[in-house]
């Protein structure tokens, strides 16, 4: 992985080169989604809490895009492309225990989403994780998690009557056929509902208030 003096570089001459960012950008992804499939594998990546390896690499990662958004801001595909586009907002997905990080950029991509340079279900996402994380209805339905019956669910959404339009407008499928689709990846994975579905949201809502999702 690429070292603060290379970052830098690759920054400097981003905008006349901007290949090596988009590279950057992939790779950061592709060891985020190796160090996942690994753990899964393994099966550790489901254990109770946030798993520290995976943790590590969300860190990382996270330091590198708050400087490369500090640098040329959002990272859209006009500057690196479709798919380094695409790994720059998997990467601040996953940047979970930096709240101020994902808050500065949502404004950003919804803007670069705007311009035709990033994809709209992206922000509409990354919206909705931020809103998870703060203990807020989502307006997507985007962000599932167990509920209360040991199901993967999108728990409370805002304005539901009019929560299909909404997903329609940014390019998102059906909510069912989301929800179906990832409970479909949680079997083949082995992932298993909490024993104690309480406790878990206990841990996961004092896990929030502790790196600053919640005032409260």
């Amino acid at each position: 992985m690429h070292g603060h003096d290379a970052l830098e570089h690759i920054l400097k001459g981003a905008s006349s080169q901007p290949r090596p960012l988009r590279r950057l950008l992939l790779d950061m992804a592709r060891l985020d989604r190796a160090t996942r499939a690994e753990l899964a594998a393994s099966g550790s990546l489901f254990d109770a809490g946030y798993e520290p390896r995976m943790a590590r690499v969300h860190q990382g990662n996270a330091q590198r895009l708050r400087r490369i958004i500090e640098s040329v801001g959002w990272p859209g595909s006009d500057l690196v492309g479709d798919d380094g586009a695409e790994a720059a907002w998997l990467i601040l997905q996953h940047a979970i225990s930096e709240p101020d990080l994902l808050r500065r950029a949502l404004p950003l991509l919804t803007a670069a989403a705007r311009e035709g340079k990033a994809n709209p279900a992206h922000a509409a996402m990354l919206e909705d994780r931020i809103r998870f994380f703060e203990g807020r209805p989502q307006r997507y339905g985007t962000q599932l998690d167990w509920d209360a019956d040991g199901n993967l669910s999108p728990g409370q959404v805002e304005d539901p009557q009019k929560l299909a339009e909404r997903r329609r407008a940014v390019g998102l499928p059906p909510l069912a056929e989301q929800v179906d689709d990832a409970r479909s990846r949680a079997t083949a994975e082995e992932q298993r509902p909490p024993a104690d579905c309480g406790a878990y949201a206990r841990a996961r809502d004092e896990w929030a208030a502790g790196v600053g999702w919640r005032s409260d």
